[in-house]
């Protein structure tokens, strides 16, 4: 299952792969509200059932085909964030100073994710307006990937994926990064989706990359260099 989750006007909105449900904030209580509301409470499943028939719902609310475009953007998306938090974990037992980096893209990945499930042929004002994606985010990784730059040796080969446990995930995490940005292509084209999104995909994938030859050079673990087999 896929989840993305945006914010906004006291409620969070959990996508599954385009199907949401509402969860409304929980406010402090006290006496007898509090006790009032433990018992009310109640707990939303996990599952829905509405897309048991093959169909899914996006943000707007127009239900589709899951193996429509846009959920397949949504899936690979996702695919991405997760592979992501598998690197950061790896880059996190090695001491590496970027996992807050790392961290801020997979939340920015929820707010791609969010513009995706909205597509601009069934959106509403209102719909654009909570899902719009920024350009900051492009500019962003653009910052902190020329400031790795200055820090690597210049690229005179072809690399494999190598370099120690976090650059090979780091790699991984790199490939997905391609398969998305090709994955939301068709959105982007038809007008579905904001151009920046795709722009930010591309730009993560040139990141991905040089933050795997970074955390090699810094664990001190070679890269692996392309030879043409005799």
């Amino acid at each position: 299952m896929s989840f993305f989750v945006t914010k906004y006007t006291g409620l969070h909105r959990v996508f599954r792969l385009g199907t949401y449900v509402s969860i409304k904030q929980m406010q402090p209580a006290s006496g007898h509200e509090r006790s009032t509301s433990e018992e009310n409470r109640r707990i939303p499943k996990i599952y829905t059932k509405t897309g048991d028939k093959g169909f899914s719902s996006t943000f707007t609310g127009e239900r589709r085909p899951k193996e429509d475009h846009i959920f397949e953007a949504l899936g690979t998306t996702d695919e991405l964030s997760s592979t992501i938090g598998l690197a950061r974990e790896f880059c996190i037992d090695s001491g590496h100073s970027f996992t807050d980096q790392l961290e801020k893209i997979q939340c920015i990945l929820q707010d791609v994710g969010s513009n995706i499930a909205t597509p601009r042929s069934s959106a509403r004002d209102s719909h654009i307006k909570k899902t719009m994606f920024s350009s900051q985010a492009v500019m962003e990784l653009e910052r902190w990937i020329d400031s790795f730059t200055e820090e690597l040796p210049p690229l005179t080969n072809f690399i494999l994926p190598s370099g120690g446990k976090s650059s090979a995930a780091l790699h991984v995490a790199r490939a997905v990064c391609r398969r998305a940005e090709r994955s939301v292509a068709p959105a982007v084209r038809s007008g579905e989706t904001d151009p920046e999104v795709a722009k930010y995909l591309n730009r993560l994938s040139d990141y991905l990359f040089t933050v795997a030859r970074y955390a090699a050079v810094k664990e001190g673990k070679g890269e692996t260099i392309y030879k043409r087999p005799e």
